[in-house]
């Protein structure tokens, strides 16, 4: 593990409700969280915890009910929608549960995108892609368009669109769920080296192998953050917190 660096992310007292009266849903409940330049942070939880709600969260995607986010310098919620978007696509990169490929675009095309955006021209961009497909294992279908791949293909193009270029922030929902064991631990190898590159990283896991692969493990439980613990936690004890 790399020695860490500043604070890249933070989240201070974030709250996030949905609905109103009775129907009001909890979904982040006063949470407190710091991720540093070199830092893997795994989250886990049972369904509907919210996990997916904080990393949506923590990249700009959805706003606190309450509470401040701050990427970097920047507080999130001091930002108009297009600075947010701009942020978010230079500084974040996301690896959704369903993928969000672009069905038009072919592998390669759908990882040069976002570099494409950030002003890259189409050469190197393409060039930066090749090289994130073969950092994960799929270089040889670079060409290939994403309903002529199979859904643990496609995640992997997915990961390589979220670890391409100088993104200093990687969010991963999941990144693993649609690949057999060895693949997992073949991307939870190249997330691992990009954050011991520079970078910082907040993982959705269920899998306490995969969580394994984290400087630390945040532990969510009705949107409360429960325990923070060191490497390889100890699901088992964990499921079985009190959160009050």
């Amino acid at each position: 593990m790399t020695t860490l660096g500043p604070v890249l992310l933070r989240l201070a007292q974030v709250t996030r409700t949905h609905g109103h009266g009775e129907l009001t849903v909890h979904a982040l409940r006063s949470v407190d969280l710091e991720v540093r330049v070199g830092e893997l942070v795994a989250v886990m939880g049972p369904s509907g915890s919210g996990k997916s709600t904080l990393l949506n969260i923590a990249g700009g995607l959805d706003s606190p009910t309450s509470g401040t986010v701050s990427l970097a310098d920047a507080q999130l919620s001091g930002l108009d929608l297009k600075a947010r978007a701009r942020l978010r696509r230079r500084s974040v990169g996301y690896v959704f549960q369903d993928f969000n490929l672009i069905p038009a675009l072919t592998a390669a095309e759908n990882v040069s995108l976002p570099r494409e955006l950030d002003g890259v021209s189409t050469r190197p961009a393409r060039v930066e892609a090749l090289a994130a497909l073969a950092d994960v294992g799929i270089a040889e279908l670079a060409d290939r368009f994403p309903d002529e791949l199979s859904g643990g293909q496609q995640q992997r193009v997915a990961i390589a669109r979220a670890l391409v270029g100088p993104r200093r922030l990687v969010l991963a929902d999941e990144p693993t769920g649609a690949l057999d064991s060895v693949t997992g631990e073949d991307v939870m190898r190249v997330l691992r080296a990009r954050v011991d590159a520079g970078a910082a990283g907040l993982l959705v896991t269920h899998e306490a192998r995969f969580a394994a692969w984290a400087d630390r493990t945040v532990f969510l439980r009705d949107g409360v953050v429960v325990d923070s613990t060191g490497p390889r936690p100890d699901v088992e004890a964990l499921l079985t917190l009190d959160p009050a």
